[in-house]
């Protein structure tokens, strides 16, 4: 397999970039990594008529890759502006080498959480028309702490650490040789077939490996509602009836006394709602506020 690793930080220092160049150590004998900076890209404006030769090359290296792993730091719960501007130009024009390509997220910070709020947000811009990447469900690698984790020759010292990097890294090559079928579809919006593989493309659906291979363990849960977590291949139990249907058959507002729901504290003075107002809550001169729903108070 081979990854282009992108540094998420046009910095002169960064412990992502530290990680990448680890996990480009760590990995050798699994696959080739490559990796690539942002320092020269310039920031996005569609006034530019020319795409820069630096995201062309970076294109160019996506297109040839089996998949990407990004490592970003967080700003101000988010990503970099460099890396927000790499990933403009890539959906730009008749750029688009993200599409159906499978992507890794890791990423090193300071504090103790991580990067989690800049990974959630490179997940979803990830997942935006134009781009159509497939990132990595589940397998979040966050390492916080930077300073104390790592040694002198910059290698990871916990081993815990390593072994959950290990276990994320493994479930991507995986996941990687699963999407080749569909990533060989992958069409820019120029509505031209992409270079991706395209020698590849008929023998590899002749040869049945369709795209999903339900013998394969990705090490996390198939495909599932982000609102529920219910898998789609799970059949609900009609027997159960769900709190919306409860609310529909049994209540009438917000206040359903049987099921728990309720719009503030039960009957705790000026801020409670009466069960006269049929659920609305009080405004400030104790009249029900039909307009929001919500109290002042």
């Amino acid at each position: 397999m081979k990854y282009i690793a992108i540094v998420g930080t046009n910095a002169s220092f960064s412990y992502n970039r530290k990680l990448l160049w680890y996990m480009k150590k760590h990995f050798n004998n699994q696959a080739q990594i490559e990796v690539v900076e942002i320092t020269d890209v310039p920031l996005f404006c569609e006034d530019i008529e020319e795409i820069p030769t630096k995201v062309l090359e970076i294109a160019r290296a996506i297109e040839e890759a089996d998949g990407v792993i990004f490592s970003t730091p967080e700003y101000d719960h988010s990503i970099t502006a460099g890396l927000k501007s790499l990933i403009e130009w890539l959906s730009w024009g008749s750029l688009h080498p993200l599409t159906n390509t499978p992507v890794m997220i890791v990423g090193v910070s300071l504090g103790n959480m991580g990067t989690v709020f800049a990974q959630e947000n490179l997940r979803q811009i990830l997942s935006s028309p134009g781009l159509d990447a497939f990132v990595l469900p589940s397998n979040q690698f966050l390492l916080g702490r930077a300073a104390e984790s790592f040694n002198s020759r910059d290698e990871l010292v916990d081993e815990r650490t390593i072994g959950w990097l290990e276990h994320c890294f493994l479930n991507f090559v995986t996941y990687t040789k699963t999407l080749k079928p569909m990533r060989a579809l992958a069409t820019d919006r120029t509505g031209a077939s992409s270079s991706k593989n395209q020698e590849e493309k008929v023998p590899l659906l002749e040869e049945g490996e369709g795209w999903w291979i339900e013998d394969t363990n990705l090490g996390f849960p198939v495909i599932s509602d982000a609102d529920t977590g219910a898998s789609e291949y799970e059949e609900p139990d009609e027997a159960v009836k769900s709190v919306y249907a409860q609310i529909l058959e049994e209540g009438d507002g917000w206040w359903i006394e049987e099921i728990g729901l309720h719009s503030g504290a039960k009957e705790d003075g000026a801020t409670s709602a009466s069960k006269s107002t049929h659920g609305k809550v009080a405004d400030a001169k104790g009249q029900p506020d039909t307009s929001t729903g919500a109290s002042e108070h």
